[in-house]
């Protein structure tokens, strides 16, 4: 029997500063290798039998980074997506983003909105970039909407329940996450995806993530594959999760 491929694989993409550290390149010189990473896996993966595949591009946390930084990764979002637009639509991948785009310098956001808008019909691959997001922000924000239907009458506050959240997140109508990998050996979810990873497997890679290949992806996928997902309740060898 062929190994179960997850249906939602996140992507923690760590080291880029490192990774342009060890060739005393500075940190910007990393996240644009970064971004090129990410442009050949996702090619790689289009009818890779992984239909979702959810990226961490930039966190609400990130903005207290160094100004030079932040403008040199705000300006890279913007160019990736004006000058990889075709390639993508070429290749049947569907862009949707995850956070709050109104806080992006005007040519990221305006790059990030047209990707989204003229990538919506396809189907062979679905990737959701996560931009300017934060898991308990989404979770506070999914709050705030639903207060605001039950303010006027039209939600029961009484009978909210855990597909009322779902329906107010980013990832509405996209499937949890089955397995996040994260690269350069760190063992942290920074706030990604808290709702959505409830019941994730966790797969952690030495490789800094401009070394990251489609081999390291499914030495990933491998490792999910030999696990026993239990999602509370009892294994086959009857030991509780």
């Amino acid at each position: 029997m062929a190994p179960i491929k997850p249906t939602h694989v996140a992507l923690i993409m760590d080291g880029n500063g490192r990774w342009a550290k060890k060739r005393l390149m500075p940190r910007s010189f990393g996240h644009r290798e970064g971004s090129m990473a990410l442009r050949r896996l996702v090619i790689d993966l289009v009818g890779a039998g992984v239909p979702y595949i959810t990226v961490y591009a930039f966190s609400t946390e990130n903005w207290s980074r160094p100004q030079a930084e932040v403008d040199a990764l705000m300006g890279m979002i913007g160019e990736f997506f004006s000058s990889y637009i075709d390639e993508l639509i070429e290749n049947g991948v569907r862009v949707r983003f995850l956070g709050d785009l109104e806080k992006l310098p005007e040519g990221a956001k305006s790059a990030c909105l047209l990707t989204q808008e003229k990538t919506k019909e396809l189907e062979r691959l679905n990737l959701n970039i996560a931009i300017n997001y934060g898991g308990r922000d989404e979770i506070a924000r999914a709050a705030r909407l639903i207060a605001q239907k039950a303010a006027k009458g039209e939600i029961d506050p009484g009978s909210i329940s855990q597909k009322d959240i779902e329906e107010h997140l980013y990832t509405k109508g996209i499937p949890d996450v089955d397995l996040v990998i994260r690269t350069a050996g760190e063992f942290r979810l920074s706030g990604f995806m808290l709702y959505q990873c409830a019941y994730a497997e966790f797969y952690a890679t030495d490789v800094l993530w401009p070394d990251f290949t489609i081999e390291d992806f499914n030495k990933a996928l491998a490792a999910f594959g030999s696990r026993e997902r239990r999602f509370g309740g009892l294994g086959a060898d009857g030991k509780q999760q």
